[in-house]
């Protein structure tokens, strides 16, 4: 899958799109699936423009641990798919160590799995949980992990999308169920504070935090410090020959003493 954004608007600039959209196509058959911006806010981000379909499908599958998930353009994916699963394996480690011994239904856990994406995670995981909710900001996206707890045949997900800070509440948390374990992989932002005060209410046994900015995650862990300990750190190799890692922190609650 190929995503284009152009972002200048001079002289006959819809023409010149075509003209190399048709060299690209030409030129590298193996894409399977082309499409394209006219984005004029002249950024990074297409998550409120309209992707436009010049080629193929508008999505692809892509594959991990015999699960299929639906990617489209405005889904999250990791971009590097073999260290990718290397990552949800170390996540999905940190967050049912100790889990193994839980073989009865009613004694498996509930899962939040927060900035879910297209629910890779989710699902990743959905099988050594009660039930996993996804919360994420992208509704396509959000339609995306629909489909894939569809198409794998997962019947114990549930999906939910807007802001975070709107939508993971402590009303919230009543409704569906205080979590046992939450997994979040946020934006390079980091948490807001007010979901990390959500989260320390909450007061799930044990956090797994995988993120792409070691910056805002250590600040996030110095909030979620007044209730919880770090007890591993995997840093995972996402990008090589470059400086950038992913680094997945698994936090246990502190025992009432520790407080």
């Amino acid at each position: 899958m190929v995503i284009l954004s152009f972002g200048e608007k001079i002289g006959d600039w819809r023409l010149e799109i075509e003209d190399f959209l048709a060299w690209l196509h030409r030129s590298f058959p193996e894409i399977v699936s082309l499409m394209y911006v006219e984005n004029l806010k002249f950024n990074d981000t297409i998550g409120d423009q309209d992707v436009k379909l010049y080629f193929g499908q508008d999505h692809i599958f892509e594959e991990m641990e015999g699960l299929r998930f639906k990617v489209g353009p405005k889904s999250f994916y990791q971009t590097n798919t073999e260290q990718a699963y290397e990552l949800y394996k170390v996540a999905r480690e940190m967050a049912f160590e100790s889990q193994e011994s839980r073989v009865k239904s009613q004694e498996l856990p509930l899962v939040y799995d927060l900035y879910t994406g297209t629910g890779t995670i989710a699902n990743f995981v959905a099988r050594q949980a009660r039930q996993v909710i996804g919360i994420e900001y992208v509704p396509e996206a959000i339609e995306d992990a629909k489909v894939n707890s569809a198409v794998n045949g997962i019947e114990n997900t549930l999906f939910f999308a807007g802001d975070m800070k709107d939508i993971l509440n402590n009303a919230f948390v009543a409704k569906y169920g205080r979590p046992d374990i939450i997994i979040t992989d946020p934006p390079r932002a980091g948490m807001h504070e007010d979901v990390i005060d959500v989260i320390l209410n909450a007061a799930p046994k044990r956090i797994v935090y995988v993120s792409c900015n070691p910056a805002t995650q250590a600040r996030d862990l110095a909030l979620l410090d007044a209730k919880y300990r770090v007890t591993r750190v995997q840093p995972v190799d996402m990008f090589p020959h470059t400086q950038h890692v992913e680094n997945v922190v698994q936090l246990s609650l502190r025992d009432v003493k520790e407080l």
